[in-house]
């Protein structure tokens, strides 16, 4: 369960998903002008939207959450303007890691249904 009350990044580039802490709290800084250690949430995904990886302080140190789905991939949100992050609500967080679409883009189907 995500906490209430906190801020949710969601990076919007691709990233290598074998990147681990100090690689994604770079990012973090470099990328989303964010500190780390802010006690927000970081989303990141990979090139292909199978795989999430969610950056977090966690009392006294970082901790990394990392999703892979078994089929499909996360409908990750499109970006506002030029940003380089979309912030989300926890609300919203829960439902794009459970699956489901944040926004109304029409989504391919990967299954033909008779």
């Amino acid at each position: 369960m995500i906490p209430r009350g906190v801020e949710v990044f969601v990076g919007l580039e691709p990233i290598d998903l074998r990147w681990s802490f100090d690689r994604l709290a770079g990012i973090v800084v470099g990328r989303l002008g964010r500190e780390p250690r802010s006690r927000a949430l970081f989303v990141f995904f990979g090139k292909h939207h199978a795989a999430a990886k969610v950056l977090f302080l966690r009392r006294h140190g970082l901790c990394l959450f990392y999703k892979r789905l078994d089929r499909g991939t996360f409908r990750v949100p499109e970006p506002r303007g030029d940003a380089m992050s979309v912030e989300l609500t926890e609300t919203e967080l829960e439902d794009l890691l459970s699956g489901l679409t944040l926004d109304a883009a029409p989504q391919k189907s990967q299954r033909k249904i008779h």
